[in-house]
């Protein structure tokens, strides 16, 4: 039986579990971090990454590697599921999976842009139990365990409601690298909220954006289609810091990384503006916005 096992029931976690995998996945975003950092504006090379205009560098594969190799020394049974390599160790741990995410951001990096982040979760039958996200830039480290809230460098996050404002919310926005550019959905998604909101933040980096309102800097965060490797991590981060996320239709949203693409459609945000988010993206075209895949 795998250690650490998930109860049934979620809310039933208990906060002792799962302290030295988040231990590990801190130590480990920190060096890889550390390594980023080093080598960051220009102390790499890039390459292009699919036909959609992604870029992956060599730093990407570095920091993979760091990062795969210290689970891998601590959890020698577990599967890891990492972004450049995909299954990098694939044992026998039964339901847990770590996702890593060594450089959420690339594009940003390549362009010399200071925004990017080290993701590393541990899921237990597709559900994220650890999420770590680590700021190279400011050496700034968020962790999370499910049932055991979030912590950041002053201790644990504890937000307040932001300010409302009368040119509307302060949202990000993030879909997966498979959306098309011309996608109808995500055109009239990303319109909507353009336009009803103080502004929406393309920032390249997912992670970046789930500490964002983790901290309670940014009021919400739409995603469409989300990609599946860093999802879990920042959800989690999000969750345990008071954040509530739902399918568009408003059902609850469990961030797993298994399943289709069309299944990480979210809205995210803290539960006394979620009912304003839903109602700004139910007024998106077309339909198919507005039920739960």
């Amino acid at each position: 039986m795998s250690p650490n096992p998930l109860p049934a029931d979620p809310s039933a976690a208990s906060p002792a579990g799962f302290v030295s995998e988040c231990r590990t996945a801190v130590a480990a975003a920190e060096a890889a971090g550390a390594l980023l950092r080093s080598r960051f504006p220009d102390g790499f090379a890039a390459r292009p990454k699919g036909g959609r205009g992604d870029v992956v560098t060599d730093l990407d594969l570095l920091a993979e590697r760091l990062i795969v190799d210290r689970i891998r020394a601590d959890f020698p049974h577990d599967r890891i599921l990492a972004e450049e390599t995909g299954d990098a160790a694939a044992g026998d741990g039964g339901a847990r999976t770590w996702l890593v995410d060594p450089l959420d951001g690339s594009n940003n990096v390549v362009i010399g842009l200071p925004v990017y982040v080290v993701g590393i979760a541990l899921c237990v039958d597709a559900v994220p139990v650890v999420g770590v996200v680590h700021e190279p830039v400011t050496g700034r480290t968020w962790s999370a365990r499910r049932g055991a809230g979030t912590h950041g460098p002053a201790g644990l996050l504890a937000p307040g409601p932001r300010p409302s404002s009368p040119s509307g919310p302060l949202l990000a926005w993030t879909q997966g690298h498979a959306v098309r550019r011309d996608d109808p959905a995500a055109r009239a998604l990303r319109h909507t909220l353009e336009l009803r909101s103080r502004r929406l933040l393309q920032l390249w980096a997912p992670l970046a954006a789930w500490a964002m309102l983790a901290r309670g800097d940014i009021d919400g965060f739409v995603g469409y289609r989300a990609e599946a490797i860093d999802l879990p991590a920042g959800a989690l981060l999000a969750r345990e810091a008071g954040v509530a996320l739902r399918h568009l239709d408003g059902s609850e949203f469990t961030a797993a990384f298994t399943g289709p693409d069309t299944n990480r459609t979210f809205v995210a945000g803290r539960p006394e503006i979620l009912p304003t988010l839903l109602n700004l993206t139910s007024t998106s075209a077309p339909p198919l916005l507005n039920t739960t895949p």
